[in-house]
This record gives C-alpha cells, sequence and structure tokens, in this order.
C-alpha cells in the first residue's frame, strides 16, 4: 500500500499479458486524481466540457437516469469529447477515489459516480497509451 491509504498500482501486465482497457482506464484515473484532474458528477462534469477543458469523459452503464445518460453523451458529442463507458457506478466511483480503504487496502463505503471527467492525465503511462488508442478507434 502506497504512502497516501490508496493501494499501490496493480502491475502493468499479467504473465506478459497487454493491459486490458478497464485496468488502463483504472490506473489512468489513478494518477488523474493524484495530480487534481478528475472532475465528478453531471455538474462538474458539464462544466468542464462547456469550458473546452475536459479530454476524456467516462459514464457509468448502469445508470438509471434516462435524461442523465443523454444529455452526458449529447455534451460530449457537441464538444468532440471522447466518451468510455464502464460497467458499474460503483466501480467509477471506486476508481475515483470516492472511497474508504480498511487496512488490508479493500475499498469500504464505495459512493457511486454517474460520471467524471478527465482534465489533465497527470503523467504518460502505459494504461494512457492504451486508453488513447481505444478512444482514436471508436
Amino acid at each position: 500500500m502506497a504512502e497516501d491509504g490508496i493501494p499501490a498500482e496493480a502491475p502493468a501486465s499479467v504473465l506478459g499479458q497487454p493491459m486490458d482497457l478497464l485496468t488502463a482506464l483504472q490506473l489512468v484515473l489513478k494518477k488523474s486524481l493524484a495530480h487534481d484532474g478528475l472532475v465528478r458528477g453531471l455538474h462538474e462534469a458539464a462544466k468542464a466540457v462547456e469550458k473546452h477543458t475536459a479530454q476524456l469523459c467516462v459514464l457509468a452503464e448502469d445508470c438509471d437516469q434516462p435524461d442523465y445518460v443523454k444529455l452526458v453523451k449529447a455534451l460530449c458529442a457537441d464538444h468532440n469529447v471522447h466518451l468510455v463507458t464502464v460497467p458499474s457506478a460503483k466501480t467509477l466511483g471506486e476508481w475515483s477515489g470516492l472511497c474508504k480503504y480498511d487496512s488490508e487496502g479493500k475499498a469500504r463505503k464505495v459512493i457511486g459516480c454517474s460520471c467524471l471527467v478527465v482534465k489533465d492525465y497527470g503523467e504518460e503511462s502505459e494504461g494512457l497509451h492504451i486508453v488513447q488508442e481505444f478512444v482514436k478507434s471508436h
């Protein structure tokens, strides 16, 4: 576990296999959070997209508000911001730091996050390259 209470990063690849998109996205979000480059929630995300400071938008697929999803997709389309979806709001909440970690490094009291925007990726990493390649191809 790192000194700031956040568990140390997962290894870049397991047994030489390439990193999948969700693992890469998780590492990118942790680095972005450390560099104060994440905004969470609809209001903050919409402001970042409108100001053209958003580099990437991440939306949870299990969001039960259809208007919320339509608004985020429309904003991203209008302002040419890449949109990536993840299966669960709880997972997205954990990745964006909306939780507490216990002594074993397991996430506790995770708050769901349906939408977040990356304004600053932080530093270059293998995960960042994988995420950028994915958004270029879609």
